[in-house]
């Protein structure tokens, strides 16, 4: 199969940890150890989240003295592409011996009138309390939101029309490479309605929605949407969670899940299924090899059988 793998920000950065090089090394070997099993059998696409590097990199340049301006969020999405990309690189290299490797920085198209620039939702960086985030807030002049655990600053997520580069990213995979790619969403871009000509914006992409785009150009058989939870739970914190291990788009829409966590990797995986008819699932990403083949994680599909 072709698939298309979607990797959480907690790949390589678990929650409460602090964002350190070293941390983000040791973290990786799990991530290589879940796509190792599947490359040997599979065309692999890889994507990522970069929700606490971006967010950090934002903050040293925010607070550079040597800078006139703090550098934007679409440069700053490409520099986190590459860094993720090395790493990924680099241990799957040594996980699959002969095996071509290759990272991309990746543009995505967004439309300039987007309602999303209007209403920042997009979680970026590090948990704060209230007040320390308020005071960034006033200082940076960044708008922040409520996560499960504190506060955070968002950022516009607009929604992506096209990845530019998908032509030569078939064209990796036709020739037997496997493709780590649209990191972060991709790089934010809009097209000039005359020239074409591209400008970068200020926003971070949602991931989720970026790879079921991906997946739904490549003509993949599987969207792999990993992250740090089990499965889907419907009513999740609550005394009536409990697992969706199976479900229609239909079915997970009616779910309502929440827009800045489980809400966006639903809907990616219900698009895909409904655009493609092909297969979704949302799992852990210890587990990928085993929701590949159906003993774990949320399945998303067409049709659910019958019985």
């Amino acid at each position: 199969m072709r698939i298309v793998i979607a990797l959480g920000g907690n790949a390589l950065l678990h929650r409460g940890e602090r964002p350190d090089a070293a941390v983000q090394e040791a973290n990786i070997d799990r991530v290589t150890n879940a796509i190792a099993a599947l490359a040997h059998d599979h065309e692999i696409v890889i994507t990522h989240g970069n929700g606490p590097q971006i967010g950090l990199l934002a903050v040293e340049s925010a607070a550079d003295p040597t800078l006139s301006a703090p550098y934007p969020l679409d440069l700053l999405g490409a520099q986190t592409q590459g860094m993720i990309g090395s790493l990924l690189v680099r241990t799957l290299h040594d996980a699959l011996p002969g095996q071509r490797i290759a990272a991309l920085v990746t543009h995505t198209l967004v439309r300039a009138d987007d309602p999303a620039f209007e209403h920042p939702t997009k979680f970026v960086g590090q948990v704060y309390p209230h007040d320390v985030a308020s005071a960034l807030a006033r200082k940076r002049g960044w708008h922040i939101g409520a996560e499960s655990t504190g506060w955070r600053r968002v950022v516009p997520s607009p929604v992506p029309e096209r990845i530019l580069e998908t032509e030569t990213i078939h064209d990796l995979l036709s020739g037997g490479t496997l493709v780590i790619c649209a990191g972060g969403g991709g790089v934010p871009v809009t097209a000039d309605n005359d020239t074409g000509a591209l400008t970068g914006v200020e926003a971070v992409v949602d991931k989720d929605l970026t790879a079921a785009l991906l997946a739904e150009h490549l003509k993949a058989d599987f969207l792999l949407i990993l992250t740090d939870v089990p499965c889907v739970y419907s009513g999740y914190g609550t005394p009536d969670q409990r697992p969706v291990l199976g479900a229609t788009p239909e079915q997970l829409r009616d779910g309502d899940f929440p827009d800045g966590s489980m809400g966006p990797k639903t809907e990616a995986a219900a698009r895909f299924v409904e655009r493609t008819g092909g297969l979704a699932a949302i799992g852990a990403l210890d587990a990928a090899y085993e929701i590949v083949h159906g003993r774990s994680g949320t399945l998303v599909r067409p049709d659910l059988p019958v019985g």
